[in-house]
């Protein structure tokens, strides 16, 4: 197995929050780093704070939670060469891999069993304009795409984007989430509603679950 170190951020067990996958148990990889600073961000401590770890032993760190699906996130995993590697081994060791990772970072290179979870930046982000639109090409069934909504105009935003790109028909699930505390979910359940859109409204359950600033979890 890969000596390649990674810098990571956080390794934990807890219940999926997002996705179709929502409410299922998870162990999360959260890697150090990233080039974006969306307005919204609730995982800035992942910017800088970590340490270094071998491929060898974050699997072995996964291996003793005993779960079958597993998350990579940041930050920005994909910023680490180091990620190819680490999911080549969680997938030989038959693990479900999940990788949440912005609109911003190259998928091409991910291996197709991966789901990717690709979060396109709305213009509320503040992140919009670094949106790579040739990822849209690598996407398929298994993989879905989130809108992160701040306000109205980043609803009007989205719906023209799952509209113009036909993204319902590419991914397996279009999801629209709410900034957490931003934006209430009745009111962009309302408008999905009046819009027929199709996509699929999702709530941060974890947010629900523990206290929204919470580590860990």
């Amino acid at each position: 197995m890969s000596s390649e170190r990674l810098h990571i951020n956080e390794i934990f067990y807890s219940i999926q929050g997002e996705s179709t996958h929502a409410g299922r148990a998870c162990v999360f990889v959260r890697l150090t780093g990233c080039n974006l600073r969306c307005s919204y961000c609730d995982t800035d401590y992942a910017f800088y704070d970590g340490r270094k770890m071998t491929i060898a032993e974050v699997a072995e760190v996964l291996d003793g939670f005993c779960c079958e699906l597993v998350e990579i996130t940041g930050g920005e995993p994909l910023l680490q060469e180091g990620v190819y590697p680490l999911i080549e081994a969680l997938l030989a060791r038959g693990r479900t891999v999940m990788i949440e990772t912005s609109g911003a970072s190259d998928v091409g290179r991910l291996d197709p069993r991966v789901i990717k979870i690709m979060d396109l930046k709305c213009p509320g982000s503040g992140e919009a304009h670094r949106n790579l639109w040739s990822n849209l090409e690598h996407l398929t069934p298994r993989d879905e795409v989130k809108f992160v909504l701040c306000d109205r105009a980043d609803y009007e935003w989205a719906r023209h984007v799952i509209r113009s790109r036909d993204l319902a028909s590419r991914v397996g699930a279009v999801l629209i989430s709410c900034a957490f505390g931003l934006l209430e979910p009745a009111r962009v359940a309302a408008w999905m509603l009046e819009d027929r859109l199709p996509a699929r409204l999702q709530l941060q359950l974890h947010k629900y679950i523990w206290p929204p600033d919470a580590r860990g979890v």
